[in-house]
C-alpha cells in the first residue's frame, strides 16, 4: 500500500486579503514535509468556478511548483480534465512532458471529465457528450507524447494538423494514466480502458475489495483495451483525516463531515 495527500485548495468565506496566498504558501510547505516524512503522492485537482469548495483552476503551475520543492514523492493531477474544451489535448500533452522533464520523471496522469454542471455549462460543454469528449482528449494526448511525429488528428471535438509534440516525457510512453472514477461502472470502465482507478468516494472497506477485486479481474482479461500506450493497473481510494490536539474534539469534527 502507498499512501499520498491530496488537495483541493478549498477557501471557506469571508475571504480576506491575502487568503488565497496563504492558502498556496501553506500546502507548499505541508507538501515538502510530506514528501520529507516519505508519502508517495501529492495529489492536485483541477476545478473552475467552484468558490470556496476549490480554488485549484491551474494545478499545472502550483505542480511546477510542487516539482521544485519536493525530491521523492510522486506529483499527480488528480485530475487534468481531458475534454478538448477545458484543455486542448496538444496543451495538456506539453505541460505534461515539461512537468514529468522538471521534476525528474515522477508524473502521474489523472484524467477525467468534471461531473459540475458549472464547470461543463462554463466550457460550452453538453454534460451528453461528456464521455465521448474525455476518451477523445485523452487518447489523442497519450499519442501526441508516444509518438514522432504526431500524424494529427480530425475527430468530433477537435481537428489538428500532423505536428511533433515536444517536450517528450522522461517517462515512456507517456506517465502513468489514470481515470477519475465515483461509482462502480466507472471503476469497470477504467479497467476497460487499461488505466488506474482514481476513486473519489469515500466507501467502507468491504465495498472497496469488491471494487478492488472485479477492478484487477477485468484489467487482466480480455475486455481491457487500453486507451495510452501502456497499461496502468492500480486502484487508488480517497479517505478522510481529521487533526486535532484533542482526540475527542477530532472525532467530534470529523465524523460529521466524513
Amino acid at each position: 500500500m502507498k499512501l499520498g495527500v491530496f488537495y483541493e485548495h478549498q477557501l471557506p468565506q469571508p475571504w480576506e486579503n491575502g487568503g488565497e496566498e496563504h492558502l498556496f504558501a501553506n500546502a507548499l510547505e505541508q507538501i515538502e514535509l510530506a514528501d520529507r516524512l516519505g508519502y508517495d503522492f501529492i495529489w492536485q485537482v483541477e476545478h473552475h468556478f467552484l468558490e470556496e469548495y476549490s480554488h485549484s483552476s491551474a494545478p499545472e503551475v502550483f505542480l511546477g511548483a510542487v516539482s521544485q520543492r519536493t525530491k521523492n514523492i510522486r506529483i499527480g493531477h488528480g485530475i487534468c480534465l481531458s475534454p478538448p474544451h477545458y484543455n486542448h489535448p496538444a496543451r495538456v500533452a506539453e505541460r505534461l512532458a515539461t512537468l514529468d522533464l522538471i521534476s525528474g520523471g515522477r508524473v502521474e496522469w489523472g484524467t477525467g471529465a468534471s461531473a459540475s454542471l458549472i464547470e461543463m455549462h462554463g466550457f460550452g460543454i453538453d454534460p451528453d457528450q461528456k464521455t465521448a469528449m474525455w476518451y477523445e482528449g485523452v487518447e489523442q494526448t497519450a499519442n501526441m507524447m508516444a509518438m514522432r511525429p504526431y500524424p494529427g488528428y480530425d475527430g468530433q471535438f477537435f481537428k489538428m494538423p500532423p505536428r511533433n509534440i515536444v517536450p517528450k516525457p522522461i517517462q515512456k510512453p507517456h506517465p502513468p494514466l489514470w481515470m477519475a472514477c465515483s461509482r462502480r461502472e466507472s471503476i469497470l470502465r477504467a479497467a476497460r480502458h487499461g488505466v488506474g482507478a482514481l476513486v473519489f468516494g469515500f466507501v467502507e472497506p468491504f465495498q472497496a475489495k469488491i471494487w478492488r477485486d472485479e477492478y484487477y479481474e477485468t484489467i487482466k482479461s480480455d475486455e481491457c483495451v487500453r486507451i495510452g500506450h501502456s497499461v496502468n493497473a492500480n486502484i487508488a481510494t480517497l479517505n478522510g483525516m481529521m487533526v486535532h490536539e484533542n482526540a475527542e474534539e477530532a472525532m467530534h469534527r470529523g465524523i460529521d463531515g466524513f
